[in-house]
């Protein structure tokens, strides 16, 4: 299986998201567009490795309090266009405690430095036309209160998918 970590999106935040697809279709930019029910951020990639329950356990040794992320930016990485997300050290955090539990358990991932942001196209025609008046998301915001375990497949038509097994929560206040 291939699998990775990441934090789902809610609809505001896919929608602005859409938004920013949408001005670059609009400019001319074609290639493979991120599809809405796979916009995500990766917190870790692990790739191949059989076991989901064992990386689920892992997840869920991490403890983290719920925050709020926020678009910032966008830009491009050669010819795949991305959005960012605005300076967020609980994001950073929550990353680096994922990392470590992940290490700890002995479940490989890519040990790339952590670089929050969230690809829209991949393969993208005019990788100019990315420029701050054109491309810069919508404010958009949303709580952070779970991170998931995401499998990698494509179906008979060979379109990506993007399916959740399972979740860790944030601890929830008290108060």
């Amino acid at each position: 299986m291939r699998l990775f970590i990441a934090i789902p999106f809610d609809d505001n935040f896919k929608s602005a998201l859409r938004d920013v697809q949408d001005r670059l279709k609009a400019r001319g930019a074609s290639g493979n567009y991120t599809r809405s029910d796979n916009l995500h951020l990766t917190l870790a990639f692990i790739g191949e490795f059989g076991d989901p329950e064992f990386v689920l356990r892992a997840m869920k040794t991490v403890s983290f309090r719920p925050f709020t992320l926020k678009l910032s930016e966008s830009g491009n990485f050669g010819d795949i266009v991305w959005c960012g997300v605005g300076d967020c050290p609980e994001l950073a955090a929550l990353a680096g405690k994922l990392r470590r539990a992940l290490t700890a358990a002995g479940i490989p991932f890519d040990q790339k430095k952590f670089n929050p942001h969230v690809t829209i196209l991949r393969k993208c025609s005019l990788p100019g036309v990315i420029r701050q008046a054109d491309a810069k998301p919508a404010e958009a915001e949303m709580r952070v209160e779970r991170f998931s375990l995401m499998e990698s497949s494509r179906d008979r038509n060979g379109v990506l998918v993007y399916t959740q097994l399972g979740s860790a929560v944030a601890a929830q206040d008290q108060s």
